[in-house]
């Protein structure tokens, strides 16, 4: 925890790693306007908590503006922790879910457009101070912010975090919120189901061999969403589990601390 400024009766927190690809949650004095690069984050009327997610490439200081109730102006620089990232090799997969033909372009354009607006959800209740727990355990095998290196070909960073686990496996919310999407069958991520759980933040579940939660869906933390599978681009049973601060990908291993062997 950082305290950035103190005073009578309150304080300003910030909880979180300032490191890429970490989660920062903050609690202001309510009814003050919190600006993160000029830009309005949104604050709890009540607790008066927000959150903000660091980009795996971010390098520049945040600029974080406090503008508090009785007309003070608070300007803080957060500088951003640079971190090395691996190269992982991915060989066997399906040379089409490496290389897309035209039609399957389309397709992934079509998909990736609803994820997008899953992700781009700015909804009031703050779920997500509930924190977060892994939802399945097992071997990881892909980490988040690696250079993926597919068939061969260099593709984009991997942006999730990959347990393997059987086929079958138990797939469990990591947190309270609201299934905003959920399908059998993506190009990419095969069964996929996407978790709202306020101000931004969003968790992803891929590869799912079978999805038992449907749209507008409310779940607790725990509930079973779906199994693991091998759907979609896949090269063995597992699990690619994302949590995304609206279009910024972050890493669950900072967000959930070490995976503990039972759920």
């Amino acid at each position: 925890m950082l305290v950035v400024s103190s005073g009578p009766g309150w304080a300003l927190e910030l909880r979180g790693e300032f490191t890429q690809g970490a989660l920062v949650t903050g609690t202001a004095e309510p009814g003050s306007q919190v600006m993160l690069d000029g830009k309005p984050l949104r604050i709890d009327a009540h607790s008066g908590r927000f959150v903000f997610g660091i980009h795996r490439d971010r390098t520049k200081p945040f600029s974080l503006e406090i503008n508090y109730r009785d007309g003070r102006r608070e300007i803080r620089s957060l500088p951003v922790r640079v971190r090395d990232y691996d190269i992982e090799r991915i060989d066997g997969l399906p040379p089409r879910k490496v290389t897309p033909d035209a039609n399957d372009l389309e397709r992934i354009h079509r998909e990736a457009r609803l994820i997008s607006a899953a992700r781009a959800r700015d909804s009031e209740s703050p779920l997500f101070e509930a924190g977060f727990s892994w939802p399945v355990t097992g071997r990881i095998s892909g980490r988040y912010g690696n250079q993926r290196i597919l068939n061969g070909k260099p593709r984009r960073p991997h942006l999730g975090i990959d347990i393997a686990a059987p086929r079958g496996t138990s797939v469990l919310a990591s947190a309270p919120g609201v299934v905003v999407l959920a399908e059998s069958d993506m190009f990419y991520t095969g069964g996929t189901v996407v978790v709202d759980h306020g101000h931004g933040l969003t968790t992803i579940y891929s590869h799912l061999e079978r999805v038992d939660v449907g749209n507008g869906q409310q779940v607790v933390t725990g509930a079973q969403i779906g199994t693991v599978g091998s759907t979609g681009r896949s090269t063995g049973p597992h699990l690619d589990w994302r949590i995304n601060w609206f279009d910024v990908r972050l890493d669950p291993e900072l967000i959930a601390g070490p995976m503990l062997s039972g759920r």
